[in-house]
């Protein structure tokens, strides 16, 4: 029988919800009890074999890509500097896949909060700014109602499109991470903000699941120079608009965070 076409919608609904919420097997060797706190060996081989999310590995042509980055980003004195650098930059393997455009950032240069996504979309693509379709919208209203419109700089963890709106690779934010980290660097915000998984996974270098770190305040320190701060991640908006009774979460956390530069201030 074929499925009709709000079965399938539906379907990629409930996908989409085990993606954000972290769940990377179907099914695993032998049946597993989530009742016990220790896990089973079953899982335990499950955790082994997907942690090389936490440290992609990278090729060659990536090494020699991420150096490129780091140079061209280490000659940035400014944001705006930081936007040409990765507009000029070819090593992400997404420019040649039906990206248009770079998409960099927008936003305070000197906001207290960093925000970090995890790619583009549609039209992000199109108009050259990130979140600035349906989530991005949602995450502005949210944005001001916790009092902090005007107070952020938004970029993501990749700067062009994956096709189909895909998740960005491992591989594919590790070339670009050495421009999110100058951002971080010249921007020194008093707090980040991380956006879904593959955010959280890139930036705080783990394997964990979001609905299991989501809230978890922890802590971004550079390798080079003194910058640090204090990072929190919480749901991506796009996740909201097909669970909106996750909001609350992510309301949760933007007070957290609105509190926090509070404290810090």
């Amino acid at each position: 029988m074929n499925a009709q076409p709000h079965e399938i919608a539906a379907i990629e609904s409930l996908l989409a919800f085990w993606r954000d919420a972290g769940v990377d097997a179907c099914y695993g060797e032998a049946p597993v009890d989530h009742t016990h706190l220790a896990p089973p060996p079953a899982l335990k081989a499950v955790q082994k074999a997907t942690a090389s999310v936490a440290a992609p590995l990278v090729g060659p042509g990536a090494v020699d890509a991420i150096a490129q980055a780091r140079h061209l980003a280490a000659g940035a004195a400014t944001l705006q500097d930081l936007a040409a650098a990765v507009a000029a930059f070819e090593g992400c393997p997404l420019r040649a896949m039906g990206a248009t455009q770079s998409v960099f950032g927008r936003g305070d240069p000197n906001a207290p909060v960093l925000i970090i996504g995890e790619g583009p979309g549609a039209e992000e693509d199109r108009m050259g700014q990130p979140f600035v379709g349906k989530a991005g919208k949602l995450l502005d209203r949210m944005l001001a109602a916790a009092g902090l419109t005007g107070k952020v700089f938004i970029t993501n963890t990749v700067f062009w499109r994956p096709p189909g709106n895909r998740t960005p690779t491992p591989q594919e934010q590790a070339v670009c991470a050495p421009f999110v980290e100058r951002a971080f660097a010249l921007l020194q915000p008093k707090a980040v903000l991380l956006l879904g998984a593959a955010s959280a996974k890139s930036v705080l270098q783990t394997d964990e699941g979001i609905m299991k770190i989501r809230g978890q305040w922890r802590e971004w320190r550079l390798n080079e120079g003194a910058v640090s701060a204090p990072v929190v991640p919480t749901l991506h908006p796009a996740f909201l608009l097909r669970q909106p009774q996750a909001k609350r979460l992510v309301w949760g956390d933007l007070l957290a965070l609105s509190a926090r530069l509070d404290g810090a201030g």
